[in-house]
């Protein structure tokens, strides 16, 4: 039976539109997939997520990795707030299961930076019962770790918990813990999937 609700935040919850907020400066083409190259789109971004190093370690990271777009990826990097936008029916899908008696929880891979200055757009978070963010515990999906973390901490059995991630390797990575993992496709979808495990 399923009492609890697990969520995942980008490409859940919000739009993860790291495109948008990089076009949002007008760089030329390529200086544009610069940046992108050194930042969103490469292995140190998951460092940002995995809260281990400071943002001005995080960010020297970046430069290395294309000394040339230095100011570039300065300007790109100095206020994250334009890389998620809350889809509209975030609030309302929390209150709705809530209303049906599940308890909410959020397990998102997210940066410290990206965190508090995307912050005040995500009042959804007001509305969990309980969310776990990689950077503040220094471990992200697919590791065990995390998902054994979120049930220990907030006494929750995993046969009895759904999870809904957008990446496949996330997902598995719940059920590897014994938590029933969804690929979330979309809201539509993620709602029916839901109201059939629930009958």
């Amino acid at each position: 039976m399923i009492k609890n609700v697990i969520l995942d935040v980008g490409n859940v919850l919000v739009d993860y539109c790291w495109e948008k907020h990089l076009a949002s400066f007008g760089f030329p083409a390529d200086i544009a997939e610069r940046v992108a190259k050194a930042t969103a789109l490469s292995e140190d971004w998951e460092e940002y997520d995995r809260g281990v190093l400071t943002d001005a370690e995080v960010l020297n990271r970046f430069i290395e990795n294309d000394p040339g777009v230095e100011k570039e990826i300065r300007m790109y990097v100095e206020n994250l707030s334009g890389v998620i936008e809350v889809y509209p029916y975030a609030e309302e899908w929390i209150r709705a299961m809530k209303a049906k008696g599940l308890h909410v929880y959020i397990l998102s891979n997210y940066g410290s930076k990206c965190y508090h200055d995307c912050g005040s757009k995500m009042d959804f978070t007001k509305l969990v019962d309980g969310a776990v963010f990689s950077w503040r515990e220094k471990v992200i999906k697919p590791d065990d770790a995390i998902y054994q973390l979120i049930l220990r901490r907030y006494q929750l059995a995993a046969g009895e918990c759904v999870f809904f991630d957008d990446r496949k390797v996330n997902v598995e990575g719940a059920r590897r813990n014994g938590i029933l993992g969804i690929v979330f496709e979309n809201y539509e979808q993620a709602k029916q999937e839901l109201a059939v495990l629930l009958g």
